[in-house]
């Protein structure tokens, strides 16, 4: 075999390499950027950590248009989680969490549709999953994994109990409220 030959076909499998390479790449930044179609402009504003006894749950980030969180404009809280958490657990937890902050402001109609949302929306996750709530004034909220969109929930309600979870001033996890919103490094 000559040394051209030899160098056209080492050139056509680096080519095809190359190109492989940059389709998949291009199609993970795509992915990665989908939540982002909602906010184009959106920017970290803060971040923490969720520890419970010292163990590690997940970290967080708050994604914002704006240099201040407003809890009443759009914003996007990005998750990535460090242990398995089952599906029930996660809605029940935010089921208990939401009663706490709403009290008799919550009926238990509205309780139950608000659990058949995030049992449509979420999935069992585990070490390194992320899950992005996008909140929508005036629309709702969607839900997004790392590569899409798992639930669009068109209740501005069910929205505003939902992220209150972390963003209401009795957050249990104050410090991480204040992490996220930029109030405290």
């Amino acid at each position: 075999m000559s040394c051209n030959l030899l160098y056209r076909k080492m050139f056509k499998i680096l080519s095809q390499l190359i190109l492989t390479i940059a389709l998949s790449s291009s199609a993970a930044v795509a992915h990665a950027a989908l939540w982002q179609q909602d906010l184009p402009q959106a920017k970290v504003l803060g971040s923490g950590e969720l520890r419970w006894f010292g163990l590690h749950i997940y970290s967080a980030k708050l994604w914002t248009e704006s240099l201040v969180f407003d809890s009443k404009a759009s914003f996007a809280l990005e998750i990535t989680y460090q242990k398995n958490i089952s599906r029930e657990r996660f809605v029940d937890t935010s089921i208990e969490e939401i009663k706490r902050l709403r009290g008799e402001n919550v009926n238990a109609a509205t309780l139950q549709r608000w659990k058949a949302h995030m049992e449509a929306a979420f999935t069992d996750v585990k070490p390194g999953d992320q899950l992005i709530g996008v909140y929508l004034p005036k629309i709702g909220c969607r839900f997004y994994s790392r590569d899409k969109l798992l639930a669009e929930i068109k209740d501005t309600e069910f929205s505003e109990a939902f992220f209150s979870i972390w963003f209401d001033p009795r957050s249990k996890d104050s410090s991480l409220r204040k992490q996220l919103t930029g109030t405290q490094p």
